[in-house]
């Protein structure tokens, strides 16, 4: 019986297919993004842009479909994430070395096991502070906080049946209000 060879990030770099991301060593095709993906993605960058600054202390690096390399067989692409500009004061660029502060999936249907279990244990196992996840279509959000290495749930909203969405505060973001109605419509 043969062994199974782990794919690298080298592996990665080397893929023809720029829709592609490193997940436990096996690289695998990334969904086609669906309109209630990327309108949501958006929607939420809008609302936590003012944590963007070029120049100057504080604030935050924020990044969609970047892609991090947490080690040699791992390497997702995140919807959404974060580097504090305290921890990383230069621009981040490339495939990122950096474990980021927070990020945000956005999960697309027949790939939410990829949100739900495999970017959790391994943001989890890489200490990533926050941790949110996104379900468009059933217009909900969790959001996770790091405690004692572990993720807890510290947000959970369903705004499927209720069409008055409310503004939210969230960490690591708590600063301004996320319109929930302004993000998911």
């Amino acid at each position: 019986m043969e062994a199974v060879k782990f794919k690298t990030v080298e592996d990665l770099l080397q893929s023809e297919d720029e829709r592609v991301e490193l997940i436990n060593g096996e690289i695998v095709k990334r969904p086609m993004t669906r309109s209630d993906h990327g309108i949501v993605q958006l929607n939420l960058y809008d609302g936590i842009r003012l944590f963007k600054h070029k120049s100057g202390s504080g604030g935050w690096w924020i990044i969609s479909e970047v892609s991090v390399r947490y080690n040699e067989h791992q390497c997702p692409s995140h919807d959404l994430a974060g580097w504090r500009k305290e921890r990383v004061p230069d621009r981040p660029t490339g495939v990122m070395d950096i474990v980021p502060d927070w990020v945000c999936e956005i999960t697309s249907p027949g790939h939410e096991k990829k949100d739900t279990f495999n970017n959790f244990m391994l943001l989890q196992k890489y200490e990533v502070p926050y941790y949110w996840i996104i379900w468009p279509e059933d217009k909900a959000l969790i959001a996770y906080k790091l405690l004692n290495k572990k993720y807890a749930v510290y947000f959970s909203i369903d705004c499927k049946d209720d069409s008055d969405f409310q503004k939210v505060r969230i960490e690591p973001f708590e600063e301004v209000e996320i319109d929930l109605n302004y993000v998911f419509n």
